[in-house]
């Protein structure tokens, strides 16, 4: 198993980790949910996407769990396995991913002279001992490199450095706002994704037969569970100690992506006209969001102080990174227009802004 350097004595600089919530603390979907494994999505944890093929008979529950290694986390991300597949089908994939943007990675300086290292680590476990694997895939210029790692059932940490990539085929990490590269820790692969030769000594451009060759199988039992906590990826061939974040900074990182809204009883909208569908809401996200986000609506049953009728439907009306205008239709046509009123009975209803890679 290649390993990176690990120095104690590094004096390591703030903001090093370019992973967003690393050490499992921020789940504004959800802590936990059951039943996964016929579609990917963001479920729990925040920026850890789900990403399964849809052919595997395999399901898992995933949460957020208090469980983790003294001194790095008090959370982890845990999968149970509750529906094993032991017959698996070539395109079968299970993996947990995080995405960046290319504009967060500018300090790798891939793809020109001079570029880095990269350094990844995190603390693992699981019921047995398995081999998985963790992948760094740039997917501006279709390269990937793979390195595996072995579970026990007491939490361990791995340290990996991916070689600088300045091959002729690599070009820089573009600098914008969409999808430039991904983590992936492959935990089930079918034959499309196992037959070949892994490919650990250097980025080379994607084959995708050598991306997860050697690794057991997380659907062999409903007897499985696997742990993850404390990722960290950094520049450099030198892991540093898991940077500790405060959970202000975290969540708010966190919210350029998703942000999750609570109403209260008390939400002020505008009466544009005294009509079905011209009363308005904003929502407004404490940070600026990656693009538009799409909001997912609760079911709804309110009332507009002081004018007919109930709020019945809500839609987006237009929105910005920074707004979202809600259209509410309601049971009645009466209210002053060019006046504001507030709802009763929106306590606690949970909207769901999301601006995701």
């Amino acid at each position: 198993m290649t390993r990176a350097r690990t120095n104690a004595n590094v004096t390591a600089a703030v903001g090093r980790n370019m992973i967003i919530n690393g050490s499992m603390n921020v789940a504004q979907r959800s802590a936990s949910v059951t039943g996964l494994g016929a579609a990917q999505g963001y479920f729990t944890c925040d920026r850890w996407l789900m990403s399964e093929a849809t052919n595997t008979a395999g399901r898992f529950t995933m949460s957020q769990t208090a469980d983790g290694p003294n001194g790095i986390s008090a959370n982890c991300l845990k999968l149970d396995c509750t529906t094993a597949d032991t017959s698996i089908a070539a395109g079968e994939v299970l993996q947990i991913r995080q995405i960046f943007e290319g504009q967060n990675l500018q300090r790798i300086g891939k793809g020109v002279a001079g570029a880095k290292q990269i350094t990844l680590s995190f603390y693992v476990k699981a019921s047995a001992v398995f081999t998985f694997a963790a992948e760094l895939f740039d997917t501006d210029n279709s390269r990937q490199c793979t390195k595996l790692y072995d579970t026990t059932t007491d939490w361990v940490r791995h340290e990996f450095t991916f070689p600088a990539d300045v091959d002729d085929g690599s070009s820089p990490f573009a600098d914008d706002n969409a999808n430039s590269l991904e983590l992936n820790f492959f935990l089930h692969v079918g034959s499309d994704t196992s037959s070949g030769t892994l490919n650990t000594a250097a980025f080379a451009n994607q084959v995708a037969a050598n991306r997860a060759v050697g690794i057991d199988s997380f659907f062999s039992s409903t007897n499985n569970n696997f742990f993850l906590t404390g990722v960290q990826l950094e520049v450099g061939p030198v892991a540093t100690e898991f940077e500790q974040e405060d959970i202000t900074t975290t969540l708010a990182k966190c919210q350029r992506y998703c942000y999750t809204y609570e109403a209260t009883d008390q939400e002020f909208i505008y009466i544009e006209a005294a009509t079905a569908a011209n009363t308005f809401w904003q929502i407004h996200p404490p940070i600026t969001m990656r693009t538009i986000p799409t909001v997912t609506y609760p079911s709804i049953n309110a009332t507009i102080v002081n004018s007919s009728g109930t709020i019945t439907s809500q839609a987006t009306s237009n929105a910005s990174i920074n707004r979202v205008s809600v259209r509410n239709t309601r049971s009645g046509n009466a209210g002053t227009a060019g006046t504001v009123f507030h709802t009763d009975g929106m306590d606690g209803l949970i909207y769901i802004l999301d601006a995701e890679l």
